[in-house]
């Protein structure tokens, strides 16, 4: 039964993908859609990073997590190299719960 299910999900993928080639290249050039292609990236990475900070299992949670991802929009803001940032977050993480801060 969960073989059915696997290949009933990869040829619904497949299909999906494969509907794209039938989409009219006029349609694909039109500035709304260009825009909204590009914003959808953005919009996916934000609500990962957010599920990924704030959500255990099905439940809300605040901890050294969310610090680290303070530390990391400030280093943002302050334009700090990638690397960087993701150190000043791991940094910032470990501080907080080195102070006894996490569930």
């Amino acid at each position: 039964m969960i073989w059915a299910a696997i290949l009933l999900g990869s040829l619904g993928c497949y299909a999906l993908k494969l509907s794209g080639y039938l989409v009219p290249t006029g349609l694909l050039e039109r500035p709304l859609v260009r825009a909204i292609a590009g914003l959808l990236p953005i919009a996916l990475l934000s609500s990962l990073v957010v599920v990924q900070t704030a959500a255990a299992s099905t439940a809300l949670v605040v901890d050294a997590r969310l610090a680290g991802l303070g530390a990391a929009i400030v280093a943002l803001l302050l334009r700090a190299p990638f690397l960087l940032v993701v150190v000043v977050a791991a940094v910032a993480a470990a501080a907080v719960r080195a102070l006894g801060w996490s569930p």
